[in-house]
């Protein structure tokens, strides 16, 4: 799924990258290098206008971790449907879920993501 990235967008992830909260550092620390039962991860990863946090394009799968100002964001739930219109699933973890229950988070992410490989998605 290889587009064209505006320059900006790429400087953009990059700081992201660098700058990321404790809880992005700590899933990543997970999902890197195929660690996740093989699943091959990206993270911050510039996307049809948007910064994704963790992509897993085999599964077409988003994580996104936030932190409380993504309570009932509606910039949010629009960024949700535009990816779910493109066939991506996005899930949601709270950065306190991360940095408490790691393994259950990736449990879930892995489940899901071997879920949506399985039907060929």
């Amino acid at each position: 799924m290889r587009q064209p990235v505006p320059p900006p967008h790429r400087t953009f992830a990059r700081t992201m990258r660098a700058d990321s909260t404790k809880a992005e550092n700590v899933l990543w620390q997970a999902l890197r290098n195929k660690q996740l039962e093989g699943l091959k991860f990206k993270r911050q990863v510039p996307l049809e206008g948007y910064i994704i946090d963790f992509v897993c394009f085999d599964a077409k799968l988003i994580v996104e971790v936030d932190g409380s100002q993504h309570a009932e964001s509606e910039s949010d739930a629009a960024r949700d449907r535009h990816f779910h219109a493109a066939g991506f699933r996005v899930m949601r973890f709270w950065n306190d879920d991360v940095l408490t229950a790691l393994d259950g988070v990736c449990m879930v992410i892995q489940r899901e993501a071997q879920g949506r490989l399985g039907e060929g998605k």
